[in-house]
């Protein structure tokens, strides 16, 4: 099994915003936001096919997410902010109120 190392990006996306408003236990905010997108040529590296899951891990937690492919540079994913994310990210805001969430080193394990 190929486990891969990349740099987390997090943030909002349109589709969060439209979901949102049917509610955080809604299947379309889940649906919003749980994925992770990736370059063609780092899920080609990996071995796995867009809309399979993956296993993506930090030293603050782990989550399996579907594999969408997306225009970003090599080495960087991306994952809506929301329940998924926050699995990933740490609690500590060191007094900004917003815990770090881009920059993220992460683990990619296909499932």
């Amino acid at each position: 099994m190929t486990i891969s190392k990349f740099i987390l990006i997090t943030g909002r996306t349109t589709e969060q915003g439209t979901a949102l408003h049917k509610g955080k236990d809604s299947d379309e905010y889940r649906q919003a936001t749980g994925f992770v997108v990736m370059s063609r040529a780092d899920r080609e590296r990996l071995g796995v096919e867009e809309g399979r899951s993956v296993r993506v891990h930090t030293a603050f937690g782990e989550t399996e997410l579907e594999l969408r492919e997306g225009e970003l540079p090599s080495g960087i994913i991306f994952v809506p902010m929301g329940p998924a994310a926050n699995m990933l990210i740490g609690a500590e805001t060191r007094g900004t109120g917003m815990p770090d969430s881009k920059g993220l080193e992460v683990e990619v394990e296909p499932l």
